[in-house]
């Protein structure tokens, strides 16, 4: 099954109610990009105001917060992002009648920023998307709850670090601490997203184009 197959299955199943659909997966597996495909799709099909976007991503801790915490040589792990705020903010968008403000993530900078995205009152959809939405760990836990469907980018970890790599060296990072992020950091949180796969409603091959 495609995944838009299953998803309109889920919105016409679901008529009348605000459906909030989880993307996840390591990193570089392409969730990013399956998330902002769905969102664009249905933006054109059913107009801008029928779906809102909200990526974790939004929500890591600002570089001074984790050179306070000393939590900076591994920006990304579970523990550096303000997972509280993430739920609250969805919950918010879940139940919301008026517009949601909520933050999105500057890859260059490598900062978030606040407010800068829009998700509409009238959304009867909410795509979200990250690392950890299915991580049943402490405060990252009651996400996968709050999620009508949830799927899982999968990729082989080859072409994950082809993908990392020139993505750390454009935010600048040298190409040999690119490689040592990729290891050190990037990958051990891969692996610790690889168990949550089998929470997934459905595994989307990540090596494809989505489209």
């Amino acid at each position: 099954m495609s995944v838009l197959t299953d998803l309109d299955d889920a919105l016409a199943a679901h008529t009348g109610e605000r459906i909030v659909v989880g993307v996840t997966g390591p990193p570089g597996s392409g969730k990013t990009t399956l998330a902002r495909t769905l969102t664009e799709h249905y933006r054109r099909l059913r107009g801008d105001s029928f779906v809102g976007y909200l990526p974790m991503d939004g929500f890591h801790l600002a570089n001074t917060v984790l050179a306070q915490l000393n939590r900076s040589d591994r920006k990304g792990a579970p523990d550096t992002f303000d997972v509280d705020g993430y739920v609250a903010l969805l919950g918010r968008a879940i139940g919301a009648d008026r517009d949601v403000y909520a933050p999105d993530f500057d890859h260059t900078a490598g900062e978030p920023i606040a407010a800068a995205l829009v998700l509409p009152a009238t959304s009867a959809l909410i795509i979200t998307e990250g690392n950890y939405l299915a991580l049943d760990d402490g405060s990252w836990s009651p996400v996968a709850g709050m999620l009508t469907r949830l799927y899982y980018v999968d990729a082989p970890a080859d072409l994950r670090r082809d993908r990392l790599l020139p993505r750390h060296v454009a935010a600048g990072k040298s190409p040999q601490a690119a490689r040592a992020w990729v290891e050190n950091v990037d990958e051990p949180n891969a692996a610790l997203v690889a168990g949550t796969r089998d929470r997934a409603d459905l595994v989307i091959d990540g090596t494809v184009t989505f489209a």
